[in-house]
C-alpha cells in the first residue's frame, strides 16, 4: 500500500517519460504492469526475479493484481547474485515450457539483467557467449527471436533496467560476460520508488554507490559526449543530497525517489563508456561472488587515485557541481571518503574476505574486461594488479 502522502508533491515525481525508453515512473505505477503488458502484446509474461525477493509480499501481491486483470504470470527465480549462464539456460527453458510471449524482469541487477539475457535467447540457434559484446558480435543475434521485456528495478543502482546488455558470469572460464543487443533494452520500464523502500541500509548504500560509480566513471571517460557528461553530474548530485537520507530512512519516498531516477541516469550516462573500477569489480564478482555495488563502492578511491594525473581537473569540476567546500582533487576525495564512511562502506577488500592469491589472475583478467577500454589510462596487467592488491590491504598509494 501507498503511505498517505501529500498528492501535490508526489505529481511533481511521477511522470511517462521516453528517455532513452518508454519509462513510468512514481509512487504506485506498479498497479499498470497488466496496462502495459497489454499494450506490448505480452498475454503470458514470466517473471524472472530472484529467491530473496520473490518470498517477499510485494511479488505476491503484483502477480494476485495481474491475475485479476487476466494476466496469467509464472515466476522464475532461480537467479544468483552474480547470475550465471546456468541460470540464463535454465529461464530459456521456463520460458520455453510455459509457451510464455514475454519477461517481466523485477528486481536488482541480478534479476534485471537475467530476464534480459533469458528474452534475448528464448529464439536463438547460438549459444550465449557467441554475443559477447566483443567486435560485431551482436549481429548474429535473430532479433525475431527475442521475446519483449517489462523491466520493474527493486534497487537503485545499476539502471539495468534502461540497458542494452547484461552481465553474465561464465563460469567455465571464471569471468563475467558482457552480452549485448540494441534490442535488449526494456520496451518499457515501470519505476515505482516504492518497491526499493524494503532495500535494508547496507544494500541501499552499495547500490546507491554502485550508480555513483556509473555516473562519475561515464563522466572521466575521454571522448566528446555532453549529454552523458551532464546526465552524469546531475546523477551524482541527487546521489550526494538523498543516499545518506535513503540510507537513515528506508521509507523516505522523496529520497527513493531521486535515487531511483539517478540510478537510470547512470546507467543512461556510461553508454560514454566505463573504466578501471568496473574492469576490476566484474572479475572479482565473478571469482568472489560479491556483491557488485560493494565492489565499485571499495575499489573507487584507489582508482581515483592510480587515474589522478588524467582526471584532477575533471574532478574540480564535479566538485564545484557538487558544491564542495574546495573544488579540487583533493577536495573531491575528501569528501568521498567521508560520504563513503557515513555510509559505512569497509575501506579494504580484505573486509568481505577478498585475498591476493589470485592477484595475477585478477590484474589478466582486468586488462580484459571491456570496461578497461574506457578508462581514462590504459593500465597494464600489472598496474591492475598493484592497484588490486593495495585495494585488498587498504593502502592508498
Amino acid at each position: 500500500m501507498v503511505k498517505t502522502m501529500d498528492h501535490s508533491l508526489w505529481d511533481n515525481l511521477r511522470g511517462n517519460w521516453n528517455y532513452p525508453t518508454s519509462m513510468r515512473f512514481g509512487v504506485g505505477r506498479i498497479a499498470e504492469l497488466a496496462e502495459v503488458c497489454q499494450l506490448l502484446r505480452i498475454t503470458k509474461p514470466l517473471l524472472v526475479t530472484d529467491a530473496g525477493l520473490v518470498k517477499l509480499p510485494f511479488v505476491r501481491e503484483i502477480i494476485e493484481t495481474a491475475h485479476a486483470a487476466g494476466l496469467p504470470i509464472k515466476i522464475f527465480s532461480d537467479v544468483k547474485p552474480n547470475p550465471t549462464g546456468k541460470n540464463v539456460d535454465e529461464g530459456v527453458n521456463a520460458f520455453q515450457q510455459g509457451q510464455h510471449d514475454g519477461v517481466v524482469a523485477l528486481g536488482g541487477g541480478s534479476a534485471l539483467d537475467a530476464g534480459k539475457a533469458i528474452a534475448l535467447m528464448v529464439g536463438q540457434s547460438r549459444p550465449l557467449w557467441d554475443f559477447e559484446d566483443v567486435g560485431d558480435n551482436w549481429l548474429r543475434v535473430d532479433p525475431a527471436g527475442m521475446a519483449p521485456t517489462v523491466a520493474i528495478p527493486t534497487t537503485a543502482g545499476t539502471g539495468s533496467e534502461v540497458g542494452r546488455a547484461s552481465v553474465i558470469v561464465d563460469e567455465d572460464r571464471h569471468s563475467k560476460k558482457i552480452i549485448f543487443h540494441p534490442d535488449m533494452l526494456p520496451k518499457v520500464v515501470i519505476a515505482d520508488p516504492q518497491l526499493t523502500t524494503g532495500l535494508p541500509p547496507h544494500i541501499t548504500a552499495a547500490t546507491g554507490l554502485d550508480a555513483f560509480v556509473h555516473c562519475l566513471e561515464a563522466y572521466c571517460v575521454p571522448g566528446y559526449h555532453p549529454m552523458a557528461e551532464g546526465i552524469a553530474l546531475e546523477g551524482m548530485r541527487l546521489i550526494k543530497e538523498n543516499l545518506p537520507r535513503a540510507f537513515a530512512n528506508g521509507d523516505d519516498l522523496v529520497a527513493r525517489s531521486h535515487m531511483l531516477v539517478a540510478s537510470s541516469m547512470g546507467a543512461t550516462a556510461f553508454q560514454k563508456g566505463l573504466g578501471a573500477v568496473h574492469a576490476l569489480a566484474h572479475p572479482l564478482g565473478a571469482l568472489f561472488d560479491a556483491h557488485h555495488g560493494l565492489l565499485n563502492a571499495i575499489l573507487l578511491p584507489y582508482i581515483l587515485v592510480s587515474n589522478r594525473p588524467a582526471i584532477e581537473d575533471k574532478l574540480a569540476h564535479v566538485a564545484r557541481c557538487l558544491d564542495l567546500e574546495e573544488y579540487s582533487f583533493d577536495g573531491f576525495f575528501r569528501w568521498l571518503m567521508s560520504f563513503r564512511q557515513a555510509l559505512q562502506i569497509p575501506d579494504d577488500l580484505q573486509t568481505i574476505g577478498i585475498t591476493t592469491e589470485q592477484a595475477k589472475q585478477i590484474g589478466e583478467l582486468a586488462l580484459q574486461d571491456p570496461s578497461a577500454a574506457g578508462n581514462p589510462i590504459a593500465f597494464t596487467a600489472a598496474q591492475y594488479q598493484q592497484i588490486f592488491v593495495r585495494a585488498v590491504t587498504g593502502e592508498w598509494v
